[in-house]
Formats: structure tokens, C-alpha cells, sequence
């Protein structure tokens, strides 16, 4: 099968705006190539691989981007033409910020290439002080104590190299205590959840309205030896339908972890305090420095208490508790 794969050119501080572009018009197969992460890829001296091709210096010089695709089809052509809009007036609507040149190139790609080249680039890493992320394909020897958590990302968001995934778990691993329910809302490949399972957590229930978030968050779970019994996932808009949220449970949770971005965080939020026990934690991530007060702003507002904000690079997370 053909797909049409688009590249936007943008910068680090633009990613979240795009992100929230592309939310709205339900596009949510995204690769985000970020030159920061490559440069942490390249340099990072705990990364548990032998060596890498010299080629890859190159790409931590290269352009911020995103790359979406969309059918080879009618449909296809009409969503390009609707993200051409929508760039322009992000444009008009954000002159205040470097968004990059938001240019657009396209490709005509095969399934199988767009799917399996990005995975040269995901090798085995730690996160935190007790989790090693390791992709399926890969087979390592671990001679430290940490947790090894098994992952196939798929066509979902959610490798863990990136640094509001990395904030997420390190948060999680801080503040989680055995026997926790926890509520991963955008759940995405399912790592959040899988790492709390891991990291102690007695249940944990995901959403995502992405229905192949959802089947691949299941896979994953499995990979991981974690079943129904631990783990179960939801599709549907946790926002509008009352109906989702009567199935996952009011006032049941004692941690929700959201890694998603900030006006998405802000527009869910009011679900926040009706999910979680009193005394219950959010860890929130995907913020970017300029939305932290905004963020922190709503999250009090709804009776939380601010606990911790912690940042990496441009990226922050806001971890808070229910007064």
C-alpha cells in the first residue's frame, strides 16, 4: 500500500503547537525527528550499544521535522489540502515564536518502509534508576539490577526516548508505592502503563482515542507478560463521552499519568479530580516552558496542590497531589 508521507520542517519550540495542529485534524501517526534528541543519542555515555555508523553524526545538525502520512488516496489529498491551512494560520496566529519554516515536502512511500526504518535510531536505554527501555528487536545482556521494559512502538508516539516520556516515568518511579491504581489518559504505546505495572502499580486502566494506540498498548503489555488482570485500555474521547468515563471509574485512581500536550492537559482537566481518590497524584508532561503557569494555574484551580515542577531541555512536567 502507497501513503503519501509529509515532512514539516519546524523547530523544538514548535513541536507541541504542530502536535496540537495535527490533534485536531485526528492525524495521530506522527515521527518527530528532533535534533536534540539526536545529539543526546549520539553523546549519551549510558546507551547500551556497541557502536553506531559515523552517518548518524550528521543528524544532530539536521532540521527540526515531523513527518505524518496521510492515504494516497482522495481523502489523503484532502487532509493535506486542510494542513495547509491550518499551517498558515498557526503561522499568522504565533508570529512571536520561531516555528521553523513549516515548510512541506511530500514523498510517496511503501508501508513497510515508513513503518521499520525509523527503528536503526531506537536503541536500549535507561530511564530513571530502575527501568531499561528495550525495543523488541533488540537482545541485550543486563548486568545491573533494573527492570528491563520490553516495547514495539509501532505506528504509535511513544518510544520513550523522548524527554516528556522520560520526565513521565521518572515521576511515575518517584511518587508510585505498591498497589496503586493508576490511570494513564493518552496512553499511547502503553509504556507509561507498563512501567507502573513494573515499577508496582496493582492495576492500571488506559485511553487513548487513537483505536491503534490502543491495540499496540495492549500488545506491548503482553510483551511485558501483563494481562488483562493489570492492564486494560479504553478508545474514545475521555473529554466528551460520559459514558467512558462512568466504565473507568470515579474517584478510584491514586496516580494519573498524562503525557500529551498543554491544551490538550488544560482541556481535559476538569476529569482530573473526578477520577482520582483525594490525596491521589498527576504527574503531567508534554509542557512547554511557555504553558508551565498556565498548567500550573488550572491544576490549582481544581484543587491541586503543585508538588514538583522538573524540566528537560524546552520540556517540562508538573507533578501535583488532590487536596
Amino acid at each position: 500500500m502507497k501513503f503519501k508521507e509529509v515532512i514539516i520542517e519546524t523547530t523544538t519550540e514548535g513541536i507541541e503547537l504542530l502536535n496540537a495542529v495535527l490533534i485536531k485534524l485526528d492525524i495521530a501517526e506522527v515521527v518527530i525527528e528532533d535534533a536534540s534528541v539526536f545529539e543526546e543519542f549520539l553523546t549519551c555515555e549510558t546507551m547500551n550499544w556497541d557502536y553506531y555508523d559515523d552517518s548518524l553524526n550528521s543528524m544532530k545538525d539536521c532540521a527540526t521535522r515531523m513527518k505524518i502520512y496521510l492515504g494516497d488516496n482522495e481523502q489523503g489529498e484532502q487532509e493535506l489540502d486542510e494542513l495547509k491551512k491550518e499551517l498558515e494560520i498557526l503561522k499568522q496566529e504565533n508570529t512571536d515564536i520561531d516555528l521553523g519554516k513549516l515548510s512541506l515536502t511530500v514523498n510517496l512511500v511503501d508501508d513497510e518502509d515508513w513503518a521499520n526504518n525509523w527503528k536503526q535510531f531506537f536503541k536500549p536505554f535507561e530511564v530513571g534508576e530502575k527501568i531499561l527501555v528495550k525495543p523488541t528487536w533488540e537482545t541485550i545482556e543486563n548486568k545491573s539490577d533494573r527492570i528491563i521494559l520490553e516495547i514495539d512502538p509501532g505506528a504509535s508516539f511513544g518510544t520513550g526516548q523522548h524527554y516528556t516520556t522520560q520526565l513521565c516515568i521518572e515521576q511515575i518511579e518517584k511518587y508510585i508505592k505498591d498497589g496503586m491504581e493508576v490511570l494513564d489518559m493518552g496512553c499511547g504505546s502503553g509504556i507509561l502503563s507498563i512501567a507502573s505495572i513494573l515499577l508496582g502499580a496493582k492495576h492500571v486502566v488506559g485511553v487513548d482515542i487513537d483505536e491503534n494506540a490502543v491495540r499496540i498498548a495492549k500488545e506491548n503489555a503482553a510483551i511485558n507478560k501483563i494481562y488483562e488482570n493489570k492492564f486494560i485500555a479504553y478508545c474514545g474521547n475521555v473529554i466528551e463521552d460520559e459514558r467512558l468515563q462512568d466504565v473507568i471509574g470515579f474517584n478510584k485512581f491514586d496516580m494519573i499519568a498524562v503525557n500529551i500536550i498543554a491544551d490538550i492537559i488544560i482541556e481535559m482537566s476538569d476529569c482530573f479530580p473526578k477520577f482520582l481518590k483525594k490525596g491521589g497524584v498527576i504527574v503531567t508532561s508534554g509542557i512547554i516552558e511557555k504553558y508551565v503557569d498556565k498548567v500550573e494555574d488550572t491544576l490549582k484551580n481544581l484543587g491541586f496542590e503543585i508538588m514538583e515542577i522538573i524540566q528537560k531541555e524546552d520540556w517540562v512536567s508538573i507533578t501535583a497531589i488532590l487536596k
